[in-house]
């Protein structure tokens, strides 16, 4: 009988950027900004609640539909969800920024971006436990098929393009320096923590190679890109050590 591996959960990324997640939300909301009606210390003590669930995932040994399926990520989805409710409810971004004063709006943008990684992390860990055991950072984050809607130059930067691009459920904003980028390419998109570029904030990162995007790329919007070049996840790859690292 052959000897039995069992997959090493406490290496896995997607637990891994999960628990920092978690940590980049409780710093946004106990230091961050927001108006307006909402249960703040609610939403901070579930979130602090969550470390006994992903410690337990950080141990289980399970992979695959065993992991997917098991209470501990049952328990992050419930938390999360109750967190959206101490928000605000489903349109609570939307009420965050309508509150926010002219002078604080970017920064209050930033925020949001960052709650909104933190939600699409722990959501979305059930679909990311079910590729099975994957030993690489690319599995801790998703990547989305996206068609750019509009176009912007960057207000304070020639080298930097400002893209809406939709993903399905929704829309988002990414800064990009491919100044060939145009309304209607299909791109690949890493929802990535979000990052400020001169004042502007994006939420993710177009996958791409040697300076140039991916502009045609294959797949359902809003879902994963098929036949990308593996080159093009180096980067990805990089950032997402790099937010592990902090």
């Amino acid at each position: 009988m052959g000897e039995i591996i069992l997959w090493d959960t406490a290496k896995d990324y997607r637990i891994l950027i999960a628990r920092e997640a978690r940590e980049l939300f409780l710093k946004t909301v106990q230091t961050g900004s927001f108006r307006g009606n909402w249960n703040k210390k609610g939403a901070i003590e579930i979130a602090k609640k969550m470390d006994a669930d992903l410690q337990s995932l950080l141990y289980c040994y399970l992979e695959g539909d065993a992991l997917a399926n098991c209470e501990d990520v049952e328990k992050l989805e419930d938390k999360a969800n109750q967190i959206i409710e101490y928000l605000g409810g489903e349109d609570w971004n939307h009420k965050f920024l309508k509150g926010a004063p002219k002078e604080e709006r970017e920064k209050t943008e930033e925020n949001i971006a960052k709650v909104k990684f933190f939600l699409d992390t722990i959501l979305g860990l059930r679909a990311r436990f079910k590729f099975g055991a994957i030993d690489d950072p690319i599995i801790g984050i998703d990547i989305k098929v996206g068609e750019i809607m509009s176009v912007s130059k960057h207000p304070n930067a020639d080298s930097l393009m400002i893209c809406n691009v939709n993903i399905g459920n929704r829309a988002l904003k990414v800064v990009t320096n491919d100044l060939n980028v145009k309304e209607g390419n299909k791109v690949a998109v890493s929802l990535l923590p979000p990052a400020s570029f001169m004042e502007i904030v994006s939420e993710g990162m177009f996958l791409g190679m040697d300076g140039n995007i991916l502009k045609d790329v294959q797949g359902d919007l809003g879902g994963m890109p098929s036949g990308i070049p593996m080159q093009s996840l180096n980067e990805t790859k990089n950032m997402i050590e790099n937010f592990l690292k902090h």
